[in-house]
C-alpha cells in the first residue's frame, strides 16, 4: 500500500508549516508531498526544500497559488489534479502576528480552512483534515479551558483570536458533515528547545530584545502582577506531539491542546529571561489598565513595540486542559520541556541574531560612506 500524499498549506511563510514539511520528509521518507505556495515565495520554498533532506522532486511538488482563494488559486486542471492525488491536508497556514490587519487576517485564517475543506470534500480518497488550530481561539475566556471547548461568550481580545475561532468552528462544522477532521492547538509558540530557531522575534522574544537593549540597571516593571501563568511552547515538541496525534485513528473527530502542562507565572518568565541577559530581575508592577503608561516609563520605550494584545496575554489567567494530549502521548517519549530547561537557547539566538544586525548596520554603513 503506497503513503498517502500530503498537502501542507502555509509553506514557506509559516513557521510551523516549515517545520512539518522539514519533519515528514526525514521521518516519513515514502510520503509524497504537494505545497501551495504563491508566487512570490516560489524562490524562497524551492531555496528552502534545496537543504532539506529528502526533497527530491520525485517526492514533493509546488503548485503555484494561493491556499486561501478560490480553488486555492490554482486553474481548474490543477484543483482537479490535486484533489485526486491529496489523502491528507496539513493546513498549518495561519496568520498569527497578534497586531494583524482585520481584512488581511480573515482573508487568511478564514478564507484558508474554508478552500482545506472543499478540497477535502472533493477529494476522492481522502482520509484525514489536520487543522493546526490556536489555543488562543479561548479569547477573552479565564479560568479552565477544556480540550473540547469553543466558546465565545467571553469575547476575543483581538482579530487573531476571532478570525482563528471561526476557523476552528468551519473545520468542526466539516467533521459533522463527515470530513475526517483533527485539531490541534498549540498555546503561544516559541523557538526550538534545542537551538533557539525562530522565524520572527515577536510576542515574548520582543521581551528578550526588550532587556538585551535596556540599560543594565534598570528594572523593568510587571505589566500587572505577574501572577498569572504564560503558556509557552517550542516548535519541535508542537510539531513532534501534533505529527504523532495526527497518525492515530483514533484522533479523528478529535481536538487537543499542545501546550505546557507546568507553565511558569509571567513573573517568573521576566525573571530568567533577565537572569540571562544580565539584567535585573523585575520590580514591582504596572496595574493592567496601564499599558500605555509602561510603554512611556523613560527608558522602556521599546515596550511599544510589543502589540497591546500580546500584553493582554500576560494579564489573562487561563488553564489549558491537555489530558487528550497526554493520554495520546503516553508512552511516546515526547513531552514538553519546561522553559527553564530552554530559556537560555532562546535568548542566544537573539543575541546572535542582534549581533547580526548590528553587523549589517556597520557594512551598510562603511559601504555607503568608504574612507577616502
Amino acid at each position: 500500500m503506497s503513503a498517502p500524499c500530503v498537502l501542507v498549506t502555509g509553506f514557506p511563510t509559516s513557521f510551523l508549516a516549515l517545520r512539518v514539511v522539514r519533519k515528514l520528509l526525514r521521518d516519513t521518507p515514502d510520503t509524497p508531498l504537494r505545497l501551495v505556495v504563491q508566487s512570490k515565495s516560489i524562490e524562497r520554498a524551492r531555496a528552502l526544500l534545496a537543504s532539506m533532506e529528502g526533497a527530491t522532486p520525485e517526492r514533493v511538488r509546488i503548485y503555484e497559488g494561493d491556499a486561501a482563494s478560490i480553488d486555492m488559486g490554482l486553474s481548474g486542471p490543477e484543483w482537479v489534479e490535486l484533489s485526486r492525488e491529496v489523502n491528507v491536508i496539513h493546513h498549518c497556514m495561519a496568520v498569527t502576528y497578534l497586531g494583524a490587519d482585520r481584512e488581511f487576517a480573515t482573508a487568511a485564517n478564514v478564507g484558508g480552512i474554508r478552500e482545506a475543506v472543499e478540497l477535502a470534500e472533493a477529494a476522492p480518497h481522502f482520509e484525514r483534515l489536520v487543522h493546526w488550530s490556536s489555543a488562543l481561539v479561548s479569547g477573552a475566556k479565564r479560568g479552565y479551558v477544556l480540550e473540547e471547548d469553543l466558546d465565545a461568550s467571553r469575547g476575543f481580545r483581538n482579530v487573531v483570536e476571532k478570525t482563528r475561532f471561526h476557523a476552528e468552528r468551519i473545520a468542526r462544522e466539516a467533521l459533522d458533515g463527515g470530513v475526517p477532521v483533527t485539531i490541534l492547538r498549540p498555546s503561544l509558540i516559541v523557538g526550538d528547545s534545542l537551538t533557539g530557531e525562530i522565524d520572527r522575534l515577536e510576542g515574548p522574544y520582543l521581551l528578550i530584545t526588550l532587556m538585551l537593549n535596556a540599560p543594565t540597571d534598570l528594572r523593568i516593571p510587571m505589566p500587572g502582577p505577574g501572577d498569572v501563568k504564560l503558556n509557552l511552547v517550542p516548535i519541535d515538541f508542537v510539531v513532534d506531539a501534533g505529527l504523532h496525534i495526527a497518525s492515530l485513528p483514533e484522533s479523528v473527530g478529535e481536538t487537543y491542546h499542545l501546550v505546557d502542562h507546568r507553565p511558569l507565572t509571567t513573573r517568573r518568565i521576566f525573571e530568567l529571561i533577565a537572569a540571562r541577559t544580565g539584567r535585573q530581575p523585575p520590580r514591582g508592577f504596572v496595574p493592567a489598565g496601564w499599558a500605555t503608561t509602561l510603554m512611556r516609563t523613560p527608558g522602556l520605550e521599546r515596550f511599544a513595540n510589543i502589540p497591546r494584545a500580546f500584553l493582554e496575554h500576560l494579564l489573562t489567567d487561563v488553564v489549558y486542559d491537555d489530558r487528550h494530549t497526554r493520554r495520546a502521548l503516553e508512552g511516546t517519549g515526547i513531552e514538553c520541556p519546561p522553559f527553564e530547561a530552554y530559556a537560555d537557547r532562546l535568548v542566544q539566538y537573539v543575541e546572535d541574531r542582534e549581533a547580526a544586525r548590528r553587523h549589517e548596520q556597520v557594512e551598510a554603513l562603511v559601504e555607503s560612506d568608504p574612507l577616502e
